[in-house]
Formats: structure tokens, C-alpha cells, sequence
């Protein structure tokens, strides 16, 4: 969803990329699954509350069709071969789709791209603040295992008082 919304904000400039990692942390921090919360957003951002439903209906509709489709179908091939060699493919894959999304919002979040190239020093590449930010909280998520609500609210509260 991610490379999608990225290309959706380049090509239509109903969002800023700043925009998008906005959408991303209020998805993160609210209940659903975030290509829902940020469709919904992007909907209501370009045109109100119908075009928030007419958004997240079209991103949803399809794939509940299909997953209809696929299940009414997977239990009688459930024990296939190929099908289960299908899915142990489809293991790494998901996990690099994972990853380089992460990558992607590490970037917009961390890292500031654009500063660096303008001045040329390595210094400027990184958001000294979200860096460190991001380091405490990676620390204190393996340290205490406190439900993720808690590092987010955390987070929130840094960045008001630090003015990020």
C-alpha cells in the first residue's frame, strides 16, 4: 500500500509526502488495518465524508471479492503441493514487502534527503531529534514490552514537548 499512497502523492498532490507520514502514524495509532485508515483519510482530505466511504469502499470491495472467491476454493486444495509450495513462496516475499516499507517510512521520518544534498554535509542527513527518538524508543519497546499504545502516546508526548 505504501509505494501506492507514495505514487498517489507524487502524481495527484492530494497529499505531501510529510502528509503521508502524517497519515501513517494516526493510522498506526487507531484500530484497523492502516491502507483502510489512510484511504479513508486520503477520501475525506480531497472530498469530505463521501468521498472518505467512496475510498475505503473501493480499496476494500475488490479484495474482499477475491478473498471470497479464493476461500470458497483453498479448502478443497489446502493440502495441494503447489499450493502449499505456492505459499511457503509468498513467506520471504511478504517479509520484503514489509521491510522495504519500513525502509520507506524510516526514510521520510529519519532521514532528511534533501538538506543533505543542498549542503553536502553528512551531518544534515539524518533528523538529529527522530534519530535519537527512534533509538530510545527501539530500546525501551525490547526493554519493557509494554503494549505498543504506550510508545505511541510516549512518542506523541516527545514530539509536543520537543517541538518536532
Amino acid at each position: 500500500t505504501l509505494p501506492y499512497l507514495y505514487n498517489m502523492a507524487d502524481k495527484y498532490h492530494w497529499f505531501s509526502r510529510a502528509d503521508l507520514a502524517n497519515m501513517i502514524a494516526v493510522s498506526e495509532s487507531t484500530p484497523g488495518p492502516i491502507g483502510v485508515n489512510m484511504a479513508t483519510y486520503a477520501g475525506f482530505q480531497t472530498a469530505g465524508a463521501l468521498g472518505s466511504v467512496v475510498a475505503t469502499a473501493a480499496l476494500i470491495l475488490p479484495s474482499l471479492i477475491i478473498i471470497i472467491l479464493i476461500a470458497k476454493f483453498l479448502s478443497t486444495f489446502s493440502e495441494n503441493f503447489y499450493v502449499k509450495s505456492a505459499f511457503y513462496g509468498l513467506r520471504p516475499a511478504a517479509m520484503g514487502l514489509i521491510a522495504t516499507a519500513g525502509f520507506g517510512l524510516l526514510k521520510i521520518s529519519v532521514l532528511n534527503w534533501d538538506r543533505y544534498i543542498a549542503t553536502k554535509n553528512l551531518a544534515d542527513l539524518f533528523y538529529l531529534k527522530a534519530l535519537i527518538l527512534f533509538f530510545v524508543l527501539f530500546y525501551l519497546v525490547h526493554k519493557y514490552k509494554k503494549h505498543p499504545i504506550v510508545y505511541i502516546a510516549l512518542a506523541a508526548i516527545v514530539g509536543i514537548v520537543f517541538h518536532f
